[in-house]
């Protein structure tokens, strides 16, 4: 072997590559993973977020709140169709100005009130005129008058028929009789647009010094100041009623009107006096088919029709029924006000009245049984004188 050869091999190398033992690769079995069941998770119910710091989330946007706009208005004129142009109201139209206007009614008089002009002398040769005009308005406006000017004489049964069509159209019969009276009429609706219903409410009062004063003040003539000055004399309402007239008159304001007037209203009975009287009367039908009022005093019994077995029983209803009798003659002489005099005269005459109409009739049966009776002894006689 050569000695130049660097390839050759090595002494050394062969001695220690002898001396390795010699071992047999090592094949390690690989292990497959086993395989996890799957769970799936359980949903859950998410809780509402955890508020944020207002320093660290910034300023909260606010929503604005609706407003109502409110209506616009329809200015201080009148408008007032083509139509109408010649109408001799238009000349009587002195408190606010007008202007025409192309517009479905006559009249504009504001936002939500219309009117309609009819003449009934025009509605007599053209009925169907104004049905027309009422269904062109379309429900356009919450307030529709129909201004009527009474033209005619017998006008009973045209404006029968607008009633009628006034309530199946939801419209608003005004009647007038002349130009100016219906001007008038359109501009008190103008001045009225913007109105509440205030005006028209009554004020509730609250305070027992204002019901006191209301309740005083009852009668027409008495005011405000003469309903302080009866208290304050008297101390209080219950002794202003059960003063004496004489007592009232010493008032500083209250004259004799006034006390009159305050004494017939306090004295007044509770009961109206027509019903005590529509109870303590009542009719009988007489023997002759005529009928006559009948008092309580009527029903009574008299005694000598009651058997003698039943006086016992019947003393004392007897004695109940004469104080009861007493209490009600007492009613009615109590309940016999100034005021009724006249209503009790009328009374007594149209009773009186009945009375002498029935004794007329009793009389005008009696001539003709009379007069039968005697036809028919005629008649017996004249068979008596041919046989």
């Amino acid at each position: 072997m050569d000695d130049d050869d660097d390839f050759g091999a090595d002494a050394d190398f062969l001695t220690a590559l002898a001396q390795t033992p010699v071992t047999a690769p090592s094949t390690k079995r690989i292990q497959q993973p086993t395989p996890q069941r799957v769970q799936q998770p359980t949903p859950q119910r998410l809780d509402r977020a955890p508020p944020t710091n207002n320093a660290s989330a910034g300023p909260k946007v606010v929503q604005p709140i609706p407003q109502a706009i409110a209506s616009r208005s329809s200015g201080s004129t009148i408008q007032v169709s083509l139509r109408q142009k010649g109408n001799p109201i238009l000349t009587n139209l002195k408190s606010f100005p007008w202007e025409y206007s192309d517009i479905l009614a006559d009249y504009v008089l504001g936002t939500t009130t219309c009117a309609l002009f009819l003449s009934l002398k025009y509605h007599r040769l053209h009925p169907e005129y104004i049905y027309n005009r009422i269904k062109g308005l379309q429900g356009k406006y919450n307030l529709r008058v129909l201004l009527t000017m009474v033209d005619i004489g017998n006008h009973e049964e045209s404006l029968k028929e607008l009633s009628k069509t006034s309530l199946v159209n939801n419209v608003t019969v005004i009647l007038c009789w002349s130009a100016p009276e219906a001007a008038r009429y359109l501009e008190l609706y103008k001045s009225y647009e913007h109105a509440n219903a205030s005006a028209i409410k009554g004020v509730e009062s609250k305070s027992y010094g204002d019901k006191m004063v209301d309740f005083i003040t009852v009668p027409r003539s008495i005011n405000k100041r003469d309903a302080v000055a009866l208290v304050d004399a008297f101390g209080s309402i219950r002794g202003a009623i059960n003063a004496r007239p004489e007592e009232i008159a010493v008032v500083d304001g209250w004259g004799e009107k006034k006390v009159r007037k305050w004494c017939g209203v306090v004295d007044e009975p509770f009961r109206a006096r027509k019903a005590a009287r529509r109870g303590l009367s009542r009719k009988e039908v007489t023997d002759d088919g005529m009928e006559r009022p009948e008092g309580v005093l009527d029903r009574a019994i008299p005694l000598s029709r009651v058997p003698l077995r039943e006086m016992s029983s019947l003393g004392g209803k007897s004695v109940e029924s004469l104080h009861r009798s007493q209490n009600l003659t007492e009613e009615r002489q109590d309940e016999r006000i100034p005021g009724d005099a006249d209503e009790e005269a009328a009374i007594l005459a149209a009773q009186q009245e009945e009375e002498k109409a029935a004794r007329e009739k009793k009389k005008e049966l009696a001539r003709r049984d009379e007069e039968l009776s005697g036809g028919v002894t005629a008649a017996l006689a004249k068979l008596r004188e041919k046989h």
